[in-house]
C-alpha cells in the first residue's frame, strides 16, 4: 500500500489530530514519533512517499538531521518542517536541506491542509479533494488576492502570505468592495457567534490587513464605528 503522507511528530495530541484530519480530506497517511522509526520504515519504501511533513524537535534526532538522511536515501523527496521556532538561520538551513516550506506553531489545521495541499498539486502530483470551487485571482485596486494559495501581491510586488483566517476575513471584504460588512455578520459566518472573544480575534485579522494594505495608494480598511468595516477602492 502507498502513503501519500508521512507525518513525524512526536507531540502525540497534535500528531493524532493532524492524521486524522488528512484521512478525513482524503489522503493515506503514516505517522511516526521518532527519527529512528521513520529512517526504518523510509528505508524500506523510499519512494512511497509524496510529501513529508517533519517536526523539527524530536526526541531521538532534530528535523534537519532526519530530512538530510532522508534525502540521501531519495533526492527527490517532498518535505516541510513543523517548527515551534521562526528564526531566519533555521529557515536558512531547512531550505538548503531542501524543505518546501515551513509552518509555525501554533497554527491552524485548516491553514496546514491547505499548504499541504498546495505543496502536493505543485511537487508530488497527488490529486486533491477541495472543499468547494474558488476563484484562483481576485483583483482589487493595485492589490492581488491570490486565493487559492493565500498570498496577496502588493503594488511594488511582494507577496505577503495570508493565514487561512485572514484570507477568510479578506474573502469576505472583498465580496462588498466599497460597502460597509457588519463586524457581527463576520464573526457570525467564521466563528458561529459573536461573543466578546471572537471579537477581539477579529480586530487582530482586521489590523494585520490594514497594514499590508498601507503600501497601496488604493485600497485600505476603513472602520464604521459600532458597525463594520468597508475594504476601500478606489
Amino acid at each position: 500500500m502507498r502513503y501519500d503522507i508521512i507525518i513525524i511528530e512526536d507531540e502525540t495530541d497534535l500528531g493524532n489530530v493532524i492524521s486524522e484530519y488528512l484521512k478525513l480530506r482524503g489522503f493515506s497517511v503514516r505517522w511516526f514519533q521518532s527519527a529512528a522509526d521513520t529512517l526504518t520504515y523510509y528505508r524500506q519504501h523510499p519512494l512511497d512517499n509524496k510529501l513529508m511533513i517533519i517536526d523539527i524537535q524530536l526526541p531521538d534526532r532534530n528535523g534537519f538531521d532526519l530530512s538530510t538522511e532522508i534525502v540521501k536515501l531519495n533526492p527527490n523527496q517532498a518535505f516541510f518542517f513543523l517548527t515551534a521556532h521562526n528564526e531566519k538561520h533555521d529557515r536558512l538551513r531547512g531550505l538548503k536541506i531542501g524543505a518546501i516550506d515551513y509552518i509555525s506553531k501554533p497554527f491552524e489545521i485548516e491553514e496546514l491542509v491547505l499548504r499541504i495541499g498546495n505543496i502536493v498539486k505543485k511537487f508530488a502530483n497527488i490529486p486533491i479533494i477541495p472543499k468547494t470551487p474558488v476563484v484562483s485571482s481576485v483583483n482589487f485596486g493595485d492589490i492581488t488576492y491570490q486565493k487559492d494559495q493565500l498570498f496577496i501581491l502588493l503594488p511594488h510586488g511582494e507577496e505577503i502570505s495570508l493565514t487561512v483566517r485572514e484570507a477568510e476575513v479578506l474573502d469576505h471584504l472583498s465580496a462588498n468592495i466599497n460597502q460597509v460588512v457588519k463586524k457581527k455578520d463576520l464573526l457570525v459566518k467564521l466563528w458561529g457567534n459573536d461573543d466578546y472573544f471572537n471579537g477581539k480575534s477579529l480586530e487582530v485579522f482586521i489590523s494585520r490587513l490594514r497594514r499590508l494594505f498601507k503600501a497601496s495608494a488604493q485600497v485600505s480598511i476603513e472602520n464604521i464605528y459600532g458597525l463594520g468595516y468597508i475594504l476601500k477602492v478606489k
